[in-house]
């Protein structure tokens, strides 16, 4: 049967129209945003020029720019996804992923969060950066990188309602649910789940990221499962988020795997709180680890995951047990003086009563800190941990024994070191009194 006019024409723009709509990426279906020649379907803000295609790779190298994802793929408006892309940084090189974000000709993206690419970078004049590859930036905080630089890894970023995890290498760094009414100011006030495009990030001429099998893959809307909805904002997920938008490096240094704590359970609890863990081994006479082979197996068995690796040592014997090379592999070395041979010749370990002697209380307490100033002369330590801690025995003459000149004595003995004091709140040590003069000093 022969058309009429009309049909032929509405056939026409019916057909105009499938045409010119953006091509939909498919639930489910893994679609690539990068087709390794050109920048075709990107869009770079300021200082177009940082950005290149080099043998199949994006090169971000140069002035302050974005590149925007403008391209068909769910008409570049991303809700729920996973998106993956491989990437290597040159040495102190700075970039990001942002996601639901949106076109901005100038500045950092307003919009949308930033996925951290930084594994060396040290941040410039007085700022110190310290949030490293995987990072949630300014919001979930990764402080110890698990990739290095001039290494080809995977970034696998997924949103799925309101859940945001980050994986590096299939390893899990970030795992954040963002709550209602999350805790936002400043700069990082449009760091809130909505939805929009992918952008990468060109930081400065410093720096140089090359990325490469872009790649995303459109998730339906479902509901969440019960562990994963949306919680209330909570006092103690303000603060972290507070601190860590505030660049204060959320880290516990002092974590044994002991209790039934396994390395898995701290990691699940480190990715959704924000909070860079250091898993230290107790290494001395008498103590798990007493030689270089012990303290090899220890690091080995950390290498690659998103911690500190420490090194408890223990007793004053250890610099005898360990080479400096296998000191060396460990992130940092922390010590104590709860365990040490008094003048009398006796081995004590302060936490055992048994094993206290007291025969006079101010004797012992100029012993006790003459052995903290030694130990920071004369071991090679980054950290004095349970710091002032007394024995049972004299513990509720805490605030008499530590007078002022004797706090004086070992806290000129840190500084004059570069020994770090740890504030421990198990032992709820030191006393206010004594970081209030640390800060003086």
């Amino acid at each position: 049967m022969k058309k009429s006019s009309f049909q032929s024409k509405v056939l026409c723009i019916v057909l105009m129209i499938g045409y010119a709509c953006p091509a939909k990426a498919a639930d489910n279906e893994w679609v690539s945003l990068f087709d390794g020649k050109t920048l075709d379907g990107w869009k770079a803000s300021e200082n177009q020029e940082t950005f290149s295609v080099y043998d199949g790779m994006i090169v971000a190298q140069g002035r302050r720019s974005h590149l925007f994802y403008v391209g068909p793929a769910a008409g570049h408006d991303f809700k729920n996804f996973e998106l993956t892309a491989e990437v290597q940084t040159a040495p102190k090189a700075n970039s990001g992923i942002y996601f639901h974000t949106r076109f901005q000709e100038t500045g950092w993206p307003e919009k949308g969060y930033e996925v951290q690419i930084n594994n060396t970078h040290p941040g410039s004049g007085s700022y110190r950066e310290l949030k490293r590859t995987g990072s949630l930036y300014a919001v979930r905080n990764v402080f110890k990188s698990p990739v290095k630089d001039n290494v080809w890894f995977t970034m696998h970023v997924k949103v799925e309602g309101r859940r945001i995890q980050v994986m590096l290498n299939d390893l899990p760094v970030v795992d954040y649910i963002e709550p209602d009414n999350p805790f936002r100011k400043g700069e990082n006030a449009g760091s809130v789940l909505s939805h929009g495009t992918f952008c990468l990030q060109g930081h400065d001429p410093d720096s140089k990221v090359c990325l490469r099998n872009i790649r995303v893959k459109v998730l339906p809307d479902a509901p969440m499962p019960e562990d994963t909805r949306p919680a209330p904002q909570i006092e103690y997920q303000k603060e972290i988020t507070a601190l860590g938008a505030a660049d204060f490096p959320l880290a516990d240094l002092h974590v044994h795997l002991k209790g039934g704590l396994t390395i898995d359970e701290a990691l699940a609890k480190s990715r959704r709180a924000g909070i860079t863990y250091g898993i230290a081994q107790n290494c001395g006479l008498g103590f798990p680890v007493t030689d270089d082979e012990g303290l090899k197996r220890f690091v080995k068995s950390l290498e690659g995951k998103p911690v500190f690796i420490a090194m408890q040592a223990e007793g004053r014997e250890w610099v005898n047990l360990f080479s400096r090379e296998a000191i060396a592999q460990c992130d940092y070395v922390f010590t104590d003086a709860m365990t040490f041979t008094d003048d009398k010749g006796r081995r004590m370990r302060l936490w055992m009563p048994n094993e206290v002697h007291v025969d006079d209380k101010q004797q012992f307490m100029e012993m006790l800190v003459g052995k903290i100033v030694t130990i920071m002369n004369d071991e090679p330590i980054n950290i004095y941990v349970n710091p002032t801690f007394l024995p049972a025995v004299i513990a509720k003459e805490y605030d008499t024994l530590w007078t002022r000149g004797r706090m004086e004595k070992v806290i000129r003995a840190a500084v004059a070191n570069n020994v770090a004091i740890e504030i421990n709140s198990r032992y709820k040590l030191p006393s206010p009194a004594f970081i209030k003069l640390a800060k003086q000093m």
